[in-house]
């Protein structure tokens, strides 16, 4: 029964409903609606409607049948007559005019397996402000020799997604696969970065890419990386051969000094992770011993045999 009852969680986790804008900037007085894709796997024709402010809980605004648009209000929010629907690719969420106070972030969700549970889309962050939407500036680094450093920065509104692909040779670029390699992200002001951690297939090296979802579109960085080959014996330094000038030539080269901070968070975040993973398997082999020496419990001996 509790390995059903896991699965069956699971299931639940991975399905999710899709809002593809992550934030939409607004001046006041101006006309927003936010969309919700993936309803078909909804097993009711309700959508419901939630809003997140920044130091708030979630609170239901109301819901749209995905059908007739008809809406259904009552839940006790303030703003509720502020919202209504519009037909677009489904039936959406309008906001006719935006008032500051409509600042937060907007998520439905729906119910499946038969009324059991809720799931959510990613949600939708509307930013009401005269500032005007900057796209990122996205730049690639090979931040060691096993991972790749992905960084967005001067956008406005802040919030980005990253996506990775990989390319081999002159073959078709593909989704990085999430089986073998993990991402990271670290965020700060002004800027976000995203770690991609590899583990070389055995099928030859990749060449990877990186872009943002960003409100102002779609940015990829300029340039790919490649992770470097298995090092060779090394062939005797040539270093002492060469002029002194192009020694303190190359000696002179500036260092990033995005790269470099990047490059320090980044161990610190792996020797983090590592730290955590090594007190989780110590605390679970301490569970399972704990267990094994209290033996059977007073109740099992009190039964009849």
């Amino acid at each position: 029964m509790l390995f059903l009852c896991l699965c069956s969680a699971l299931v639940v986790t991975a399905a999710q409903l899709v809002q593809d804008d992550l934030t939409l900037t607004r001046r006041l007085g101006q006309t927003v609606s936010f969309s919700c894709a993936g309803t078909g796997q909804c097993d009711y024709d309700y959508i419901f409607w939630y809003q997140k402010k920044e130091t708030e809980t979630f609170r239901l605004i109301l819901y749209i049948n995905r059908n007739s648009g008809y809406i259904g209000k009552g839940y006790g929010h303030p703003q509720e007559n502020d919202f209504s629907p519009v037909k677009g690719k489904g039936w959406e969420l309008q906001i006719e005019k935006v008032k500051q106070d409509h600042s937060a972030s907007y998520y439905c969700s729906c119910r499946i397996r038969g009324n059991l549970y809720l799931i959510f889309g990613s949600g939708t962050k509307l930013m009401v402000t005269d500032e005007q939407v900057v796209k990122p500036v996205v730049s690639l680094y090979p931040a060691a020799s096993s991972s790749l450093l992905c960084v967005a920065s001067r956008m406005v509104p802040p919030r980005v997604r990253f996506s990775w692909k990989r390319q081999k040779d002159n073959g078709p670029a593909e989704d990085v696969p999430s089986a073998g390699d993990e991402q990271l992200e670290l965020r700060e002001p002004g800027r976000a970065a995203s770690i991609l951690l590899l583990r070389q297939p055995e099928d030859g090296p990749y060449k990877y890419s990186c872009s943002v979802q960003h409100e102002g579109g779609r940015v990829e960085a300029r340039t790919r990386a490649e992770l470097p080959a298995p090092a060779a014996s090394c062939p005797p330094s040539r270093r002492a051969a060469e002029p002194a000038a192009v020694q303190q030539e190359a000696e002179l080269v500036p260092v990033d000094p995005v790269q470099s901070r990047y490059q320090v968070k980044l161990l610190c975040l792996l020797y983090t992770v590592l730290i955590v993973k090594s007190l989780v398997y110590c605390c679970g082999l301490s569970l399972l011993r704990s267990l094994r020496d209290q033996g059977p419990s007073a109740a099992d001996y009190s039964r009849p045999h």
